[in-house]
């Protein structure tokens, strides 16, 4: 067999092994005896996921959540809300959509269960800016840091720190039991990095994140540097870490 022949078979072989609808299943866990089960899935392959979520899910089990994915990437869903959003620069509609996600996690209560569906991209499509930034803020440091080819551990280190979903954020925010069942599309499978970790402990600080922004000679915006740097000196609440009590439940 010819060399393009065995590359592409191996292509072929690796995408088949992580279809959605073969490796999500056998994971999903069942529904709570009260209350509801809240899907949050966030990437380029939440709607898919979303999709094989309504399909083997029971009829008679309360389901309701939302979908946020890349634009041109969305797909048919009867129970669970479709919103399509920028990437790899968050978008107006993502901010929106963003907003709507914390509000679904935040207004869960103990009885019922959040789904996490997350999978790459999410970091842009959970984009939601911290108090006191803009969506403008956020596209001129993520678009600063991608024109100077900055990893995606540095990349979103600064977005942790500008978000109010990403970094832990929504495990946070969460009262309700989580699953989180994620794609990932990093070496090393690191939860905390695969869509910036909405669901995971970060170990990153706000003054790792001016290191980076320095580092790569990224320009921010007044109001990012302000941000960070107050965050830097304390009075900004940090991003939950490893060990907090708010992953218990994850």
């Amino acid at each position: 067999m010819a060399a393009r022949e065995r590359l592409l078979g191996a292509w072929r072989a690796a995408l088949a092994a992580v279809q959605v609808e073969r490796v999500l299943p056998p994971h999903l866990p069942a529904p709570p005896t009260a209350g509801r089960t809240r899907v949050l899935a966030a990437g380029k392959a939440a709607a898919a996921m979303a999709a094989c979520v309504e399909a083997h899910w029971p009829a008679t089990a309360p389901l309701t959540g939302l979908a946020i994915t890349r634009h041109g990437h969305g797909q048919p869903l009867a129970r669970i809300a479709l919103r399509q959003a920028g990437h790899p620069l968050p978008d107006a509609a993502g901010v929106e959509a963003a907003r709507d996600a914390l509000y679904l996690v935040a207004s869960a209560d103990a009885t019922d269960h959040v789904l996490a569906l997350i999978s790459g991209g999410g970091s842009s499509l959970l984009s939601l800016p911290a108090e006191g930034l803009t969506l403008a803020d956020l596209r001129a440091v993520a678009g600063g840091l991608l024109r100077a080819g900055a990893p995606i551990d540095d990349i979103n280190c600064v977005r942790k720190h500008l978000s109010a979903t990403l970094g832990g954020r929504l495990a946070e925010r969460c009262r309700a039991p989580v699953t989180a069942l994620l794609v990932s599309d990093v070496v090393g499978d690191d939860p905390s990095t695969i869509a910036s970790g909405p669901f995971a402990p970060d170990r990153s600080t706000y003054a790792d994140a001016l290191d980076v922004l320095a580092r790569w000679r990224v320009a921010a915006p007044a109001a990012v540097l302000g941000h960070l740097r107050a965050g830097a000196g304390g009075a900004l609440a940090e991003t939950p870490k490893p060990g907090s009590a708010c992953f218990a439940q994850v």
